[in-house]
C-alpha cells in the first residue's frame, strides 16, 4: 500500500468523531499534558500526580493542594507545564509518597486506570514517563475542530486591536498575526530560522529528550519495554542488556503495522456496520427480555401474595369462629352461675318452689328442679372454665418458609465447577477433586456424577443401557472433593459435577474421564527389615517412600570398581508378599533418578540377593540391566523367578523382546526407550504367571512378561546412585483395604 493510499486512508476518519479515545480515564475530560505510563496507557499528568497523592495518602506540600471531591483537575492548581518539569527534574519536587531526608522508602507504585495492573514508576516517579505529544497534538486538532469559529488570537497585539493569530512559533511558544510574526522574525536574524506552523495552543520541543539523561535526544526504540531511550540508556543505563532498533527501523515498522491495521479495519467496515447491527438488536433483545423478565418476577410475586393473603384471611376467620364460640360458651357458663347466685336465677326460682303446699304439685316440679340444682353444687365442687383462653393452636412457625424467601437466588445460576486432573486419582475408589471459578459466589452443595463408559472387554458397557452407561449422582457434596466406591476394575469411568446454591444448579462441568487398574489395588509398606540398608537408602516415617543417596560407602565402594562393571544396586522391597489372584499398585519414580529398577520377584530370588551380597556385579549378570546384551536375550527366553523393569534419568527402558512376549512394539529399537511416565503401575496376576506394567495416568499398558511364580511373590525397587521412590497414597491410606 502506497503512502497516498495511507494518508486517505487516515485522513478518512473525521476528527469530531474520535472524542471517546481522547478522553482521560480518570477525569473523564479531554486530556491535559497526557503521560504515557509503562504499559502503554495515557493519562493526564495532574491525574498522575493526584492517582499518587491517593494511592500513598500523602500530602503534595508544592503549593494550596486540596482533597475535595470530584475530577482530579478540580483539585490540583494548574502552573505551567514547564515550570513544573522543571521542578520535579531539578529535585525541588519530589513525587508523592517519599520526603527529602526521610527514612522511609519512596513508593511510586499506582494502579494502572486502563488496565488495572501495579505500575512501578521507579525511583524517580513520574519525571521518568514521556509526555505523549501525539495525543496532545490530536486533542489540538480535536479542540481547533469542535470550537470551528473561535480563532487563536495574537499574542504579541494588545486589546482592543487583537488581530487574529496567524502562525505560532514552536521556538518562542507563541502566535503571531502576520504583521507581528514578521516584526519578531526579522530576516537575517536567528529568529528567522524559527520553526513556525498553524495556529495552535500546544507547543511541543522539537526534539524528544531522554528523562532519564535530560540533555541527550532519543535516537533507539528499545524492543523489550517499548519505549524511546537515548544511547546512554543503552551503554550504562537500565537498558544496556536490553535489545535495541534505531528510531528510523522502529519508526517504519511500528507505522507500517499501524497503517496495515487501520486498512484492513477500514476494509472491514461493513462487517463492522453487520456487527453493530447485530449489538443493537441484542441490545434491543436485551431490553425486551429484561421486561420480560420483570413481568414474570412480578407475576411469581404477586401470586405468592395472593396465595399468603388466601391463607392469612382463611387463618383471621377461623381465629374469629374460634374466638366467638369461646365467648358465647363462657358468657352462657357466667349466666348459670350467676343463677345460683340467692333470689336471683335457679336459686330465686327454687325458693319459689319451696312455698308450694300442694304435695302432688311440688313433687311433680321439684323433682327436675333437683336435679338441675345437683348438677350445680357438682360444678362447684369441680370448677372448670366451658372454653380455653388461649390460641396456641392458631400460632403459626413460619421460620422454614422465611429461610427459604431469603434464600430465594437472585443472582442467576452459578458458574460450573472445573475437575481437577492433578488432585483426583482413580483406583478401586475414585477420589475426585474440583475448584471453582474464581469468582464465584458460596454455594450450597455440588453433586457428581458418573457413568461407565467401557468396561473389561474394551467394549461399551451393556448393563447399564445402549448410550454407554446411565449417569449415576453421589450423595451431595458439602466441599470440593468426594470418593465413590465400588468402581468395576478395568474400566473406563467418565465424570462429570455440577454446583448448587438456593436450589438453582449449575451447568455440568466437562466431562473427564479415568480408567480404573485392570486388577484390585494391593495395599503394603516398604520393608525396613528384610536386608534393607540404612547406609545407603532413606526410608520416611510412613515407609511409602525410600532414597538413595550416594555417601561415603558409595564412594568406599568405588575404590574397587574397575572397568565394565559398576556397585551392585540396594533393593528394597514391599512388607506383603502375594500368594494367588490379581494385584495392582503404583508409585512415581523421581525424574533425576540415576537408575531405580522396578518389579516383582519371589522369596526365594530376595533371600539369594540379599544372602549373597557383591560389592560390583557386570552389566550381563543382571536380566534387565537396560544394555543391549545378548545374554539377556537368552535369559528372557526362560521365565524367572523375578522380572525387573529399568528407569533412570527420565527414561524408561524396554527389555529386547523374545519370540514369547506379547509385546510386539518391544521389538523395535526405536520403540525400547520411552519418556519416564510420571506414575507407574504394575499388575501381577499369579495365577496366570504374568506380571503388566503400565503408564498410570493413562493405565496404557507399556510391558508385560511371563514370570515364574513358584512363590510367594513381592513388590520390588532397586536403585543406585541418587533416585527416589514414592508409593501412591491409595496403597497406603487404612481405609483402602481390599
Amino acid at each position: 500500500m502506497t503512502a497516498e493510499m495511507r494518508r486517505s486512508s487516515v485522513a478518512a476518519v473525521p476528527i469530531k468523531n474520535i472524542e471517546r479515545e481522547l478522553i482521560c480515564p480518570i477525569c473523564k475530560e479531554l486530556f491535559t499534558h497526557p503521560l504515557i505510563l509503562p504499559c502503554q496507557h495515557s493519562v493526564c499528568h495532574k491525574c498522575v500526580r493526584e492517582l499518587l497523592m491517593l494511592n500513598h495518602d500523602d500530602s503534595f506540600d508544592a503549593g494550596s493542594e486540596c482533597s475535595l471531591p470530584g475530577s482530579p483537575r478540580s483539585r490540583v492548581p494548574s502552573p505551567s507545564m514547564e515550570r513544573l518539569d522543571r521542578l520535579v527534574r531539578s529535585g525541588s519536587i519530589s513525587s508523592p509518597g517519599w520526603r527529602r531526608g526521610s527514612v522511609t522508602p519512596r513508593v511510586t507504585t499506582i494502579p494502572c486506570p486502563g488496565c488495572q495492573h501495579d505500575i512501578d514508576l521507579g525511583e524517580r516517579g513520574i519525571s521518568m514517563l514521556f509526555r505523549n505529544f501525539t495525543l496532545e497534538n490530536i486533542v489540538e486538532r480535536y479542540r481547533q475542530a469542535a470550537r470551528a469559529a473561535v480563532a487563536i488570537m495574537c499574542n504579541i497585539c494588545k486589546p482592543p486591536n487583537q488581530q487574529e493569530a496567524t502562525k505560532s512559533c514552536m521556538d518562542c511558544k507563541a502566535s503571531y498575526c502576520n504583521e507581528c510574526f514578521k516584526l519578531h522574525h526579522p530576516w537575517g536574524t536567528p529568529k528567522a530560522q524559527h520553526e513556525y506552523v498553524g495556529p495552535t495552543t500546544n507547543f511541543r520541543p522539537k526534539v524528544l529528550m531522554c528523562p532519564e539523561h535530560e540533555m541527550e535526544k532519543v535516537n533507539m526504540y528499545c524492543e523489550v519495554c517499548k519505549r524511546p531511550v537515548c544511547h546512554l540508556c543503552k551503554l550504562g543505563g537500565s537498558h544496556a542488556n536490553h535489545k535495541v532498533t534505531s528510531m528510523s527501523s522502529a519508526y517504519k515498522i511500528l507505522k507500517e503495522k499501524l497503517a496495515k491495521s487501520i486498512h484492513y479495519l477500514i476494509s472491514k467496515e461493513d462487517q463492522v456496520r453487520t456487527q453493530i447491527t447485530e449489538l443493537e438488536l441484542l441490545i434491543s433483545q436485551t431490553e425486551e427480555n429484561g421486561q420480560l423478565a420483570e413481568r414474570q418476577a412480578n407475576e411469581h410475586f404477586e401470586r405468592l401474595f395472593e396465595t399468603l393473603q388466601e391463607r392469612r384471611s382463611e387463618m383471621l376467620r377461623s381465629i374469629e369462629q374460634s374466638r366467638n364460640r369461646r365467648m358465647e360458651q363462657l358468657k352462657s357458663q357466667v349466666e348459670e352461675y350467676q343463677g345460683m347466685l340467692e333470689n336471683s336465677g335457679l336459686v330465686g326460682y327454687a325458693q319459689e318452689v319451696l312455698k308450694e303446699t300442694d304435695q302432688s304439685c311440688f313433687v311433680q316440679t321439684a323433682k327436675q328442679l333437683h336435679v338441675r340444682i345437683q348438677k350445680a353444687t357438682d360444678s362447684l365442687r369441680t370448677f372448670h372454665p366451658a372454653a380455653d383462653t388461649c390460641f396456641d393452636e392458631f400460632v403459626l412457625d413460619t421460620s422454614r418458609e422465611e429461610t427459604l424467601l431469603k434464600e430465594m437466588c437472585f443472582g442467576g445460576v452459578p458458574d460450573p465447577p472445573l475437575i481437577d486432573l492433578s488432585q483426583s486419582k482413580v483406583y478401586n475408589e475414585a477420589s475426585i477433586c474440583w475448584r471453582l471459578a474464581d469468582d464465584h459466589l458460596p454455594t450450597d452443595q455440588h453433586v457428581l456424577e458418573y457413568r461407565r463408559l467401557v468396561g473389561p472387554s474394551q467394549s461399551p458397557s451393556k448393563e447399564d443401557g445402549e448410550d454407554g452407561g446411565l449417569w449415576r449422582a453421589t450423595d451431595r457434596v458439602y466441599g470440593s472433593n468426594t470418593i465413590v466406591n465400588d468402581l468395576e476394575p478395568d474400566s473406563l469411568y467418565s465424570f462429570r459435577v455440577r454446583s448448587c446454591r438456593n436450589s438453582m444448579f449449575s451447568p455440568y462441568s466437562p466431562e473427564v474421564a479415568f480408567h480404573t487398574p485392570p486388577a484390585p489395588v494391593f495395599g503394603f509398606l516398604l520393608s525396613d527389615k528384610c536386608g534393607f540398608s540404612a547406609e545407603r537408602l532413606v526410608l520416611n516415617k510412613r515407609r511409602d517412600t525410600v532414597e538413595s543417596v550416594a555417601g561415603a560407602a558409595f564412594l568406599l565402594a568405588a575404590e574397587r570398581v574397575q572397568t565394565g562393571s559398576y556397585i551392585s544396586l540396594d533393593y528394597i522391597i514391599g512388607d506383603t508378599g502375594i500368594s494367588q489372584g490379581r494385584h495392582y499398585w503404583a508409585f512415581k519414580v523421581e525424574p533425576h533418578s540415576y537408575m531405580v529398577k522396578v518389579g516383582v520377584a519371589s522369596d526365594t530370588k530376595i533371600l539369594e540377593w540379599f544372602h549373597n551380597p557383591r560389592d560390583t556385579s557386570s552389566p550381563r549378570y543382571d536380566h534387565d540391566s537396560g544394555h543391549d546384551s545378548g545374554s539377556e536375550d537368552a535369559c528372557y527366553e526362560v521365565s524367572q523367578p523375578f522380572i525387573l523393569l529399568t528407569l533412570g534419568m527420565g527414561k524408561l527402558f524396554i527389555p529386547k523382546a523374545s519370540s514369547s512376549t506379547a509385546n510386539p512394539p518391544a521389538s523395535d529399537p526405536g520403540n525400547r526407550v520411552l519418556p519416564m511416565p510420571q506414575r507407574l503401575g504394575i499388575c501381577l496376576d499369579y495365577d496366570s504367571s504374568r506380571v503388566f506394567f503400565y503408564d498410570a495416568d493413562t493405565m496404557r499398558c507399556i510391558y508385560e512378561r511371563q514370570v515364574d511364580c513358584s512363590g510367594t511373590m513381592f513388590p520390588a525397587f532397586g536403585l543406585m546412585g541418587s533416585g527416589k521412590v514414592q508409593l501412591e497414597d491409595f496403597i497406603t491410606a487404612k481405609r483402602l483395604t481390599f
